[in-house]
């Protein structure tokens, strides 16, 4: 089940979409599907005829999980971490499909990471890694924007990871996906640059979750960000970068400056 937020004409709903590429229908839902279920009002629109959203504003955090593909460590000259790098970006951070990603002043060096995302979708904490599938919501693909120059600078991943806009995710929330081998590719302005698979990924779904957990009492609506495959590159004002995650779909934003 594909589960979106968008708008019509003011005020943001939750629908679910259905119907084959370029046929989608958008069933609206009564309330919140995070804490009310999926409550279909037989309400529908064409998916062209509305703006989707991010698909959720965490209502706490959301948990990144740095250098989770040992291709990507190399090619930042970096070791692999003997246990899950984890770093928080604020809620702040998140966007939608199509937003605008606002460059930040105190960054000459942003890049791109394309990468899964995870959505919880009850309160948890300490989950074993064989319960972690009563906890997920579903999946979403997610852009962890970086700025580089300062995250060599500073002391720790706040500002570099944390700035505002800097965490599209969309295009809305697969319920219902299997993890293990997802093709996980990203273009800059139609040149493929990222082009991995979940399925090499040093920490799976199970284990991040399960870890991250220990750590953090988890929230619905929380995000946890996998990390992302090699091919990670600079980004600049006018640029676009485009995400595709097998079973998910498509996440395009553009950079402004």
């Amino acid at each position: 089940m594909r589960i979106a937020r968008f708008v019509v004409d003011s005020d943001p709903a939750f629908g679910v979409v259905e119907g084959n590429e370029g046929e989608e229908e958008v069933a609206v839902i009564s309330g919140d599907p995070f804490f009310s279920g999926v409550q279909v009002t037989g309400v529908r629109h064409k998916l062209e005829d509305v703006r989707l959203l991010a698909p959720i504003i965490p209502r706490s955090k959301v948990v990144g999980i740095g250098r989770n593909y040992a291709e990507h460590a190399q090619e930042l000259g970096n070791e692999v971490p003997p246990a899950p790098l984890m770093f928080l970006k604020p809620n702040t951070a998140v966007v939608g499909p199509g937003d605008p990603v606002v460059l930040p002043a105190f960054s000459d060096q942003v890049s791109f990471e394309a990468e899964l995302a995870v959505v919880i979708g009850r309160i948890c904490k300490d989950v074993p890694a064989e319960r972690v599938d009563d906890v997920i919501f579903g999946y979403t693909c997610a852009n962890d924007f970086t700025a580089r120059d300062v995250q060599k600078t500073d002391n720790q991943w706040a500002r570099a990871k944390g700035f505002d806009t800097s965490c599209p995710i969309g295009p809305w929330i697969e319920t219902e996906l299997d993890t293990e081998n997802l093709g996980v590719r990203g273009w800059l302005d139609g040149k493929l640059t990222q082009d991995g698979n979940t399925s090499d990924m040093i920490w799976g779904v199970k284990e991040l979750v399960s870890y991250v957990s220990q750590a953090f009492t988890l929230l619905p609506g929380d995000l946890i960000l996998t990390g992302t495959p090699a091919g990670v590159g600079l980004i600049t004002d006018g640029q676009r970068y485009e995400i595709e995650i097998d079973g998910i779909g498509r996440l395009s934003n553009p950079v402004r400056r």
